[in-house]
């Protein structure tokens, strides 16, 4: 792939991940000082750049605990930052679901939560409900990630199998006011998936949680599937009184950074189109239906005429079949090179905004038309490499992994595909 072409999918990521800046978006949402004291927990990947960025803003007493993956820790003043496991729960993950619970309690109703949540966040808040374990929430974790399963249906689950998610931890406040801040990394921004909701309750079910597992096949660990048969496993009503003075506010999402995106590519003189913030399904399928977008345009100058940048986001899964390595997004674009295997004109870039797709250091990787006959030439069959689930392997075989690091942000998938 040419440099220039490089340079400016780089910075069309950039862009995006610049619109979902912790210390812009809190300015914007900063809730009225509490007479009592203000307290601030939090989780996801972007937890302790949202703490910080939180330190300089309030002005006032604060104190608190976040937990973020480890390696994505941020230096903080009166928040204490605490690192766990992502994206299968460790013990450090559960003494943070702790703190996070100690935090909250014994509060009164003129002081204030403020609970910064984003992606990651289910995760890196184990905490079994009575009669399960770590081991039992480390395995369901396992089994969802493994189900190909779209969020909403592992948040089902997840919310049921908690003492911390689905608006529990906003339920230990009570009486305090909760003030919920949300970096959304889901399609459809509702912030009650966001990290499996632990301060926003929503109307799943129980019968929800057992329709999803049924219905995408899930393997549930046998202690977690009876858990689910008990009606205490219920998650709380979001009719509940103790939720009537919470507030809940989405301050980044994955619209806001495409647009953005869409706005940089416009300063280099090319018009954009963005297909979707909400994208969902298998990221192979994804891929190649994108390719198929692609050649039309390449090859007809249809739905949209050269040149164009074509933009989406959302969060597509993963089925397991094969044990390579790789994640999301770099499985999305070796379907995607596949597809337009052999046309000039395509240069594409598919990564997570929070800069870590999958298990790897990398965020995704780049693909052109000329991708597969590289890997080929290189000794490698591309479509085995898919079928294995290892496209970390054919992109790092190539030297087109994309890897800027962790960003202190996440809204989840960024896909952009440049058509000169």
């Amino acid at each position: 792939m040419p440099a220039g072409e490089r340079r400016l999918l780089t910075g069309l990521f950039e862009a995006a991940v610049r619109a979902a800046d912790p210390e812009a978006a809190l300015a914007a949402n900063l809730p009225e000082r509490p007479k009592g004291r203000t307290v601030v927990v939090g989780a996801g990947k972007g937890a302790a750049q949202l703490a910080r960025a939180f330190e300089r803003l309030w002005d006032g007493p604060l104190e608190g605990v976040v937990v973020t993956r480890y390696g994505y820790g941020a230096p903080c003043e009166r928040i204490r930052v605490l690192e766990a496991a992502h994206p299968v729960p460790d013990a450090a993950g559960l003494a943070a679901s702790v703190a996070l619970l100690g935090a909250v309690s014994g509060l009164g109703p003129e002081d204030l939560v403020v609970a910064l949540v984003c992606g990651g966040g289910s995760a890196l808040l184990p905490a079994p409900p009575e009669g399960l374990d770590l081991a039992d929430e480390a395995a369901l974790n396992a089994a969802l990630l493994a189900s190909g399963a779209p969020i909403s249906a592992m948040n089902a689950i997840r919310k049921h199998v908690s003492r911390i998610k689905g608006g529990r931890l906003a339920a230990a406040a009570a009486p305090a006011r909760v003030v919920s801040l949300v970096v959304s990394d889901v399609p459809g921004d509702d912030p009650a998936q966001v990290a499996s909701g632990p301060t926003v309750p929503d109307s799943v079910s129980r019968a929800d949680a057992l329709a999803a597992m049924r219905a995408w096949n899930i393997a549930l660990p046998e202690r977690v599937r009876a858990h689910l048969d008990r009606p205490e496993a219920a998650a709380p009503d979001p009719r509940d009184a103790v939720y009537a003075r919470n507030s809940v506010r989405v301050i980044a999402s994955a619209a806001r950074s495409l647009e953005a995106a869409a706005a940089k590519a416009a300063e280099a003189g090319l018009p954009a189109a963005i297909l979707s913030d909400a994208m969902e399904g298998e990221a192979r399928e994804v891929g190649r239906v994108q390719a198929a977008i692609a050649r039309e345009v390449a090859l007809r100058d249809r739905p949209f005429a050269r040149p164009v940048v074509l933009l989406s986001g959302g969060e597509t899964t993963v089925t397991l079949k094969g044990g390579g390595k790789g994640g999301r997004n770099s499985e999305f674009l070796l379907a995607f090179a596949l597809g337009i295997a052999g046309l000039d004109g395509i240069a594409a870039l598919a990564a997570d905004t929070d800069g870590i797709d999958g298990s790897e250091s990398n965020a995704g990787a780049f693909a052109d038309g000329g991708s597969v006959a590289r890997l080929r030439a290189a000794g490698r069959d591309p479509a085995a490499l898919l079928g294995d689930n290892d496209a970390w392997t054919a992109f790092d075989a190539l030297g087109d992994l994309f890897a800027p690091g962790p960003t202190g942000t996440n809204v989840n998938d960024f896909r952009a595909i440049l058509l000169r």
